[in-house]
């Protein structure tokens, strides 16, 4: 599971959540859990930022005393889990594209956090890159 710690701080009346180890992701909500919902969603977007740029993404630090660790949707599990092993293999989306017979657009979607994509399409690239999906389903 790929899951960063946050702080989350009550400030007049609202909940602010920042993240070390992802310094772009600020966030905030008018209640405690509307503020982890907002989290996911920023953090996100924050980790999209270094797809887009062909970066690293960062490496999640182990929770400190009194934070929450917020982890990716399972769609953004997925994706950045592809995003990786094709950094690992330097494969571009360009490759990815032509290993999957789709349009360099489609490839480029099944990168982009914000995009809905299907699982099925995210097991098909990440076979195409000798990875697995696999799902498993914890407490909450």
């Amino acid at each position: 599971m790929r899951a960063f710690p946050a702080k989350i701080e009550a400030n007049d009346g609202a909940f602010t959540v920042t993240f070390r180890d992802v310094p772009e992701a600020i966030t905030q909500g008018d209640t405690l859990d509307d503020a982890k919902a907002h989290a996911v969603d920023v953090l996100e977007a924050a980790l999209s930022g270094y797809i887009d740029d062909f970066k690293d993404l960062p490496v999640a630090s182990t929770a400190k005393r009194g934070e929450h660790m917020i982890a990716l949707s399972a769609i953004g599990m997925a994706k950045t889990a592809l995003y990786e092993a094709m950094l690992a293999q330097g494969v571009t989306r360009s490759e990815l594209a032509r290993r999957l017979s789709i349009h360099l657009v489609q490839a480029r979607r099944l990168l982009d956090l914000n995009h809905a994509s299907k699982f099925e399409q995210l097991e098909r690239a990440l076979a195409v890159v000798n990875r697995r999906m696999v799902v498993t389903a914890e407490a909450a």
